[in-house]
């Protein structure tokens, strides 16, 4: 996780439309394409201890991005694998 000098996160933040039609902020952890498509892990929060969510992309238009969650099992699994060695790299990288 990225932090300024002043110990706050800096990770990117996205809004989101939930089933109520209320918006809800989700941080933005870690970003793949896999076969042409594109996922995000999102957090509600960026501790450590915060849920995480997978959602995919799907382009309506180059004006509007609509993000659905991966509901699919097999899909969802092989993704957390993908996440999961992003994030190691990571922290190699980073030093952490």
């Amino acid at each position: 996780m990225a932090q300024d000098n002043m110990g706050e996160s800096r990770l990117e933040k996205i809004s989101f439309i939930d089933d109520n039609d209320e918006t809800v902020e989700l941080y933005v952890i870690e970003e793949t394409t896999l076969r042409g498509v594109k996922y995000l892990l999102v957090a509600e929060d960026d501790s450590d201890e915060s849920e995480a969510y997978i959602f995919r992309e799907i382009s309506e238009s180059d004006a509007e991005i609509t993000y659905i969650p991966v509901e699919d099992d097999d899909e969802y699994e092989a993704l957390i694998k993908v996440f999961t060695e992003l994030l190691e790299d990571a922290k190699i990288i980073s030093g952490s």
